[in-house]
């Protein structure tokens, strides 16, 4: 959420910056209400001070022993047109907190400006795509083949887009996420959580998530929980309401969770395989940190996904978001893209996310320096570190064999009970 005064003071800056991010606002909307604001506090103000010194004369006619009748009967008129002023102001501020509750987090500056995906700029690319000389498969079909992903059976229990690991392909996500969480807690420095799997509507409107994307989640009916749809939403809300020392940031939670997503705005994209499920897993790094230093904790925070993909051997690129194909909350994000020889591209596969202090301003997360009394709001950090069932897709494609087996990366041979091939058991 954007400081209101801020919005208030310089509107047009704040209008220039949004409108280079995608969706609209109704900022005339916001001018107007803000205009009747001010008017109605004045009145109020003007009708209250009167109260009060009509108020003290009626006291004094009273003690001199006169008819105050006509008076008091005025002043009945005053409160009266008080509260209704005060049920128009009320209505009038609802407008302005839903505006600015609507309103996503400014681009930061070195943010690329553009439409969508297609200009957001490539930073990097990390590895080689492996030359195969065999046709290739897509993982779905590797997963079958190998009786290790059964979709079909997956759907006959849920539905579409759920999906139900058999034997080492169970083993094999199972591994990815105690390697990830491994990394991120030995060598990072990342505290390991375990945070509910649900969450309230005022944790998800700390992070952005509601009011604006109620409609991308799964909500338990008779209950105002939803499933988390990122770990990002619990960890990040885990000092809601608090303020922090100084001498404690950054803080950095990872945590394992399923996450759930209704994917309302797919509209059929990805419809087979693992990369665009109801429910899949992954592993979540957050941070909590100074202003001053949350841009060098997200070139961290990307080096720390990063690794993930390196210990692993596969082949990666990295780009900027551009202004409109930013999320919701962040002010710049790197995504990390796997490559995908079974696809022949290169899939998103992390995002790591500045939103500088767009969510602690929602969920009220600050800090207190050394020395002042004013405490000020963090800056708050996100990225996936990995998503698991899309390191798995990726893992099937760019380790594939000829013979149809899938061979383990030997980051994984401890993790997998040292299983370094996946093979059909049953061929």
């Amino acid at each position: 959420m954007l400081e209101i005064k801020f919005v208030r003071e310089k509107l047009e800056e704040v209008k220039k910056a949004l409108g280079k991010r995608s969706g609209k606002a109704d900022f005339p909307g916001f001018s107007k209400h803000e205009k009747k604001r001010r008017k109605l506090l004045q009145e109020i103000e003007e009708l209250r001070h009167h109260r009060n010194i009509v108020s003290d004369e009626i006291a004094e006619i009273k003690k001199s022993g006169k008819n105050a009748d006509s008076t008091i009967s005025e002043m009945r008129k005053v409160s009266e047109e008080i509260k209704k002023l005060d049920r128009v102001l009320s209505e009038t501020e609802t407008f302005i907190h839903d505006f600015m509750i609507s309103l996503p987090n400014i681009p930061h500056h070195e943010v690329p400006e553009g439409l969508d995906e297609e200009d957001n700029r490539l930073e990097k690319k990390v590895g080689a795509p492996r030359q195969f000389d065999f046709e290739i498969k897509p993982h779905w079909d590797i997963g079958e083949d190998l009786k290790i992903l059964d979709f079909a059976r997956a759907a006959k229990i849920t539905g579409a887009r759920f999906p139900l690991y058999m034997g080492k392909g169970a083993k094999l996500e199972r591994a990815l996420i105690n390697f990830m969480l491994d990394i991120h807690t030995n060598e990072h420095g990342y505290t390991e959580v375990l945070p509910p799997f649900m969450v309230s509507r005022k944790t998800l409107t700390g992070t952005g998530q509601l009011p604006k994307f109620e409609e991308d989640l799964f909500k338990l009916e008779g209950w105002d929980y939803f499933m988390i749809p990122t770990a990002e939403v619990p960890l990040t809300n885990i000092y809601s309401g608090e303020i922090l020392s100084e001498k404690d940031l950054p803080v950095k939670f990872t945590a394992y969770t399923p996450c759930f997503r209704s994917e309302a705005g797919s509209h059929g994209k990805d419809t087979r395989g693992l990369i665009r499920q109801h429910q899949f897993n992954k592993v979540e790094m957050v941070k909590y940190t100074t202003p001053e230093t949350s841009y060098d904790e997200l070139e961290s925070l990307l080096q720390n996904a990063e690794t993930i993909l390196q210990r692993l051997g596969l082949p990666y690129q990295v780009v900027t978001l551009c202004s409109g194909d930013l999320g919701f909350s962040a002010a710049k994000t790197y995504d990390i893209e796997v490559w995908m020889p079974g696809q022949d591209k290169y899939r998103e596969i992390s995002s790591c996310s500045n939103c500088e202090a767009f969510q602690a301003r929602r969920a009220n997360i600050k800090f207190r320096r050394d020395g002042q009394k004013k405490p000020e709001l963090v800056h708050t950090l996100n990225g996936s570190g990995l998503a698991v069932g899309r390191c798995v897709a990726a893992i099937l494609e760019n380790y594939q064999t000829a013979d149809g087996s899938v061979n383990v990366p030997e980051a994984l041979w401890p993790y997998m009970g040292g299983v370094k091939v996946i093979k059909n058991e049953n061929k």
